[in-house]
């Protein structure tokens, strides 16, 4: 009966990532009626921190000074201030991460514009209009399918160890796999209702920031003006756009250590 120890944990890890992801659920059903959908207009900014958090609105925020000609982004991996005078705190925040010499890594500075205060009371205003997930999806709908998909990767893992286990002839090991079915079909019906009832699931919006960010895409027009290329650079990222240059620019991809780089492969 060593086996029952594997099928509790497989019901305790189940039971509680099911739970947190319906927790998550409500709480965001719970804040997409009283976001004042209808009454706001997002910024590129804003469009860009519901879309991809923190890093895209640094993202957004250097391609926006490029396409201005007063910051280059070359395909080394490397940012030249050319206009040190920023426009918005956005700008001045990246500005202030390239540093005094004008010149840095796209990588630190795309990290420390991300950390700003600039960007942290970003994200605090459209919380507070229900627009934002708090705590950057930690608790969110995303999150929370991301712990019923590894609880039950670990449903089927304390499953086939039990089933590996020297058992009596008594307990037939098809009875076993079939109890360790009971949690493994909690975890992937309660995966399937939360995609039809909720996908697609986002890690910084809301369902209202998610109806705002799918009403700005309509919006735009299709031409190929700064606005409509700046809009899909907040809403899909850098790499989604086909500028080769810029592809570049930000593939480098280092880790900063002390006063040292290492490049990652």
């Amino acid at each position: 009966m060593f086996w029952v120890l594997f099928l509790l944990s497989a019901w305790a890890v189940a039971g509680l990532a099911c739970l947190r992801l319906c927790l998550a659920a409500v709480r965001a059903a719970a804040v997409g009626p009283h976001a004042a959908v209808g009454e706001h207009t997002l910024t590129l900014y804003e469009a860009a921190f519901l879309s991809g958090g923190p890093r895209r609105v640094a993202d957004l925020t250097l391609v926006s000074m490029a396409r201005q000609r007063r910051l280059l982004l070359a395909h080394t991996g490397w940012a030249t201030v050319v206009d040190p005078c920023g426009r918005d705190d956005m700008e001045r925040s990246v500005i202030g991460a390239i540093g005094p010499g004008g010149q840095s890594r796209i990588a630190p500075v795309r990290a420390a514009a991300a950390a700003a205060d600039a960007v942290r009371s970003l994200a605090d205003r459209l919380v507070g209009a229900g627009l934002a997930v708090p705590d950057g999806g930690a608790g969110g709908v995303a999150a929370g399918v991301r712990r019923v998909r590894v609880a039950a990767v670990t449903v089927c893992a304390l499953g086939l160890v039990a089933l590996a286990l020297p058992l009596p002839a008594t307990e037939p090991r098809l009875l076993i796999a079939l109890w360790f079915a009971l949690p493994l079909a909690l975890t992937l019906g309660c995966l399937a209702i939360t995609r039809m009832e909720i996908h697609p699931y986002a890690r910084w919006a809301s369902p209202a920031g998610q109806r705002l960010v799918g009403a700005l895409v309509r919006q735009a027009d299709g031409t190929a003006d700064d606005r409509t290329f700046l809009t899909s650079v907040a809403v899909r990222g850098v790499h989604a756009i086909g500028e080769p240059d810029l592809h570049a620019a930000f593939a480098h991809r280092e880790k900063y250590a002390g006063d040292h780089w290492e490049r990652r492969a």
